[in-house]
Parts: C-alpha cells; sequence; structure tokens
C-alpha cells in the first residue's frame, strides 16, 4: 500500500464485490467470491436512474417512488442501530433495506424518505429510495432468531436504497470535494437537523467519483418527541458544528440562495405526501396522519424561508474550524 494512504471500506464492509464496466459504460455487478451475492455479469443500468428528474425533465416534479418486493434477504449490514440488510427485489435488483421494526420505528423512515427526497430536490446525488414490502414468511429461511424477529416485526411497507456495488465510504483524508458541493451538503443536513454526518460516521459514499448521500434516519431528530414541530422551525441547529464537511464548506452563504429556491413550497408538500399512512399513525400528539403530514409540511416550509438562522449558525460554526 502506498505510503499515506489509507484503507477503504466497502458500503457494507466487505471487499467482495467490485464494479466492471460493458463498452458502453454501464456499471455491471461482478462478484469476486460471494457466490449468489449479485447476478453475475447483470448489467445494473435499468435501476440506477435515481430519479434525479422525472421523464419529462421537468425537476419540480416529484416522481412517485417505486414499490418492489423482497425476495431473498441476503445478508445483514452490522454498522448501525437499525439493522439494515441488503436484499433482493422482485426487479432482480440489490438494495439496502431500513427495517420499519427496527428500534427508532417509522419515524426513522419517515426521516430517510423526507431527508432523501429533499436533497435530490435540492440536486444533490442520493440512490434511487424505494418502498420495499417485506413478507414475514422471508424470516423462516433465516437461522439468525434477532433477524427473524426483526423481519416479523417489519410486515409491511418498509424503505430501500439502491444498493451501490463497489461504492467505498467516503474520508475526509483521502476525498477532498469540491467547496460547492461540501457546501450544499451542509446545507442541506442543517435544514434537515442530521445529527448524523460526522467523522465518526460519514454516512457518505464515493460511487463513480461522484460523492452520495446515504442513511438520514437521523434527521428531523426532534419528531421522536412528538409536540408542535413549527414551534422548531426557527432552530440554528448548533450540531451542524460536528459535521465532517464544514471543513471544505467554505461557500454556505453562497449557495444558500439557490438551495433554498429549490425547495419551493409545492415541492415540499410533494416531497411529505410521498410518506405512507401507516408511518404517520400513532402519534398521540396528532389526530390522523394527514394533520401529522401537515405539520412536516409546515415546519418545511416556515424553515426554508429567509432569514434562516440554520444558515447563519453554519457560518458561524465554520469560522470557529478554520
Amino acid at each position: 500500500m502506498p505510503a499515506g494512504s489509507r484503507r477503504r471500506r466497502n458500503l457494507d464492509g466487505w471487499s467482495s464485490i467490485t464494479t466492471r464496466h460493458t463498452r458502453d459504460g454501464l456499471p455491471v455487478c461482478a462478484p469476486r467470491c460471494l457466490i449468489g451475492v449479485a447476478p453475475c455479469g447483470r448489467a445494473a443500468a435499468p435501476r440506477y436512474h435515481c430519479r434525479l428528474k422525472p421523464p419529462d425533465g421537468n425537476p419540480s416534479q416529484r416522481v412517485p417512488l417505486r414499490t418492489l418486493a423482497a425476495t431473498r434477504y441476503v445478508t445483514p449490514l452490522r454498522e448501525g442501530g437499525s439493522m439494515p440488510a441488503i436484499v433482493e427485489a422482485d426487479d432482480a435488483g440489490l438494495y439496502v433495506l431500513k427495517f420499519r421494526g427496527a428500534g427508532q420505528g417509522a419515524n426513522a423512515l419517515v426521516a430517510e424518505l423526507l431527508a432523501g427526497e429533499i436533497a435530490r430536490a435540492a440536486e444533490l446525488l442520493v440512490p434511487e429510495l424505494v418502498f420495499m414490502e417485506l413478507d414475514p414468511d422471508l424470516a423462516r429461511t433465516e437461522p439468525d432468531p434477532e433477524i427473524q424477529a426483526l423481519i416479523r416485526a417489519s410486515a409491511g411497507t418498509n424503505l430501500a436504497l439502491d444498493y451501490l456495488p463497489g461504492a467505498t465510504a467516503f474520508d475526509p483524508v483521502v476525498d477532498r470535494p469540491e467547496a460547492t458541493i461540501a457546501s450544499s451538503i451542509v446545507w442541506l443536513d442543517a435544514f434537515v437537523s442530521n445529527v448524523d454526518r460526522t467523522a465518526r460516521n460519514t454516512n457518505m459514499l464515493m460511487w463513480h467519483r461522484r460523492l452520495w448521500l446515504i442513511d438520514h434516519g437521523a434527521a428531523f431528530y426532534f419528531h421522536h418527541a412528538g409536540g408542535d414541530y413549527v414551534a422548531r422551525a426557527r432552530d440554528p441547529f448548533a450540531m451542524i458544528a460536528d459535521h465532517v464537511l464544514l471543513p471544505f464548506a467554505s461557500a454556505i452563504a453562497e449557495v444558500d440562495f439557490a438551495l433554498a429556491q429549490r425547495l419551493t413550497p409545492a415541492t415540499l408538500r410533494d416531497v411529505v405526501r410521498l410518506v405512507p399512512d401507516a408511518w404517520l399513525a400513532g402519534d398521540p400528539a396528532f389526530g390522523s396522519a394527514d394533520e401529522r403530514r401537515a405539520a412536516y409540511v409546515d415546519y418545511l416550509c416556515a424553515r426554508v424561508q429567509a432569514p434562516r438562522d440554520f444558515v447563519q449558525e453554519a457560518v458561524r460554526a465554520r469560522s470557529q474550524h478554520v
């Protein structure tokens, strides 16, 4: 290994899945030793569209999430408390599944969906998000009792991210993002109150030399306590000081206006509308799923309005970093 270099981890800690390319440049799964983890030689292009824009090219129009069914539990990802797993779906693709029955429950899926699709609306790179239907009978083939219980507790609709084969965890020593990209990600995480993009757990991947955002289940952390969301809309989010990209984010003030313009009230309403009713039920602070959905919309629309205290806080935090 060359001097000064560091060993890098794949998304799931394996070193056994890489990517190769066909002559037209499309990624193809190429497992080296884990036979059956990915269909060898299967062109992955049909499921790597990542929903950056709808078919008509209008970025302000939201594209509904696809709904797939999990057909095979491949392997658990032991990092993090939510016990995600790689699964195969009925489109023959591989996905990282987030379980509704995990520790933080449906709120983590709500945060994952909202923050991920807001990031996409802001024109940042996020793997495609899909609804994943999970049959509890899938637990019968799993020898691990903990995994069996998790599958059974998560029967029904869950959330999954497109698996990016060969992606490596972002390393702030090796990877040096451009100031505009780093500033945009810091802005996003301050906007959605994401506490989990730190040096200890970056929750970003390098894939085909581009920076991709994953794992937003810790965003909107305040919704676990219930109560009035709108009252928190002006919170400056002081925890942005721990953001791993803050040293690179020298253009936070410069990207602020453009990002806020992309997150129009209509766009934010469309994103919140994606959340299934079942994930919003059960919070005693709200009388119905629609009432809670409206609270998210009101919160987001209020937070994006100028002056944005979270932007000023991020700029202040960076000034103390450098």
